[in-house]
């Protein structure tokens, strides 16, 4: 049996009589035409292993395997895919890995090593609504060093992200993004699409870590200065960078005490961080 002759997904949930957990904040993509599209965003897929995050039903896994992903690793918390996830195995020629856990304590680095060694590790998933900014955080300041991340969150997460200075959704995650990659929407999904379906839209983002990313340390003070500025956003930075330093600090920069976060351009908070 291959991927593609497996039975529709609604068939698939039917028969095994699941439901989306809202504990788990889960939103199923039953049509494998989306799915497709999203798993096309991390192209070329041959070379590559593919860790995706929450897979639920496996219709984002049925995809990247139909698009010839050379591996991909599956990470579910919710034990009652797992049965529908050995299916998806059985039909995948050896190359899905399926791992019960909390993606958020995984070691994706140890994974990849383990079971795809010599892949160019890329992430792919449909995220968790709960989960999703934490584990975009940890992925782009942790170790382990995705090629590409094509990672659908609501819509409005996925503005911050790619936001610009001086645009309302413009924040901390803005920076923090975009000063380790390259981040734009590649796509937005209707709330119609899942099952069941969301109160919000959502988007894929994708990004690209730079080749030559700023060292920890600075990455480090970035993570301080952002949560300072953007936690009392309304203010000057003279004043929201008090404890950092304020004023001096800004000078020290190049940056004018008397503007605010949200005008501030990612270069201009890495010059902070530098100061810092």
């Amino acid at each position: 049996m291959s991927v593609e002759s497996l039975p529709p997904l609604r068939e698939v949930l039917a028969e095994h009589g699941l439901l989306a957990d809202k504990r788990f904040g889960q939103h199923f993509l039953l049509d494998l035409n989306l799915t497709r599209k999203i798993a096309r965003l991390a192209a070329p897929l041959e070379s590559a292993v593919v860790v995706e995050v929450g897979p639920g039903p496996g219709g984002l896994t049925r995809a990247l395997l139909a698009e010839g992903a050379g591996h991909v690793i599956v990470i579910e918390k919710d034990r009652r895919f797992l049965p529908i996830l050995a299916d998806i195995r059985a039909a995948s020629d050896g190359r899905l890995t399926v791992i019960e856990g909390d993606a958020l304590k995984a070691d994706e680095a140890a994974l990849i090593a383990r079971h795809a060694p010599g892949l160019a590790p890329k992430i792919v998933a449909n995220l968790p609504y709960n989960v999703g900014t934490p584990l975009l955080v940890r992925w782009l300041t942790g170790r382990f060093q995705p090629a590409l991340m094509a990672l659908m969150f609501q819509k409005e997460v996925a503005e911050r992200i790619a936001a610009q200075a001086n645009e309302e959704a413009y924040g901390r995650l803005s920076v923090l993004a975009q000063a380790l990659a390259e981040a734009h929407i590649a796509m937005t999904v209707p709330a119609r699409a899942f099952t069941p379906p969301p109160k919000v839209e959502s988007a894929v983002a994708v990004l690209t870590p730079r080749a030559e990313p700023p060292p920890p340390d600075l990455v480090q003070a970035l993570e301080r200065v952002t949560a300072a500025a953007f936690g009392q956003r309304r203010k000057m930075l003279r004043s929201s960078l008090k404890p950092l330093g304020g004023e001096a600090l800004c000078r020290r920069a190049g940056i004018d005490p008397d503007a605010r976060a949200e005008t501030i351009p990612v270069e201009g908070f890495l010059r902070l961080a530098a100061a810092l």
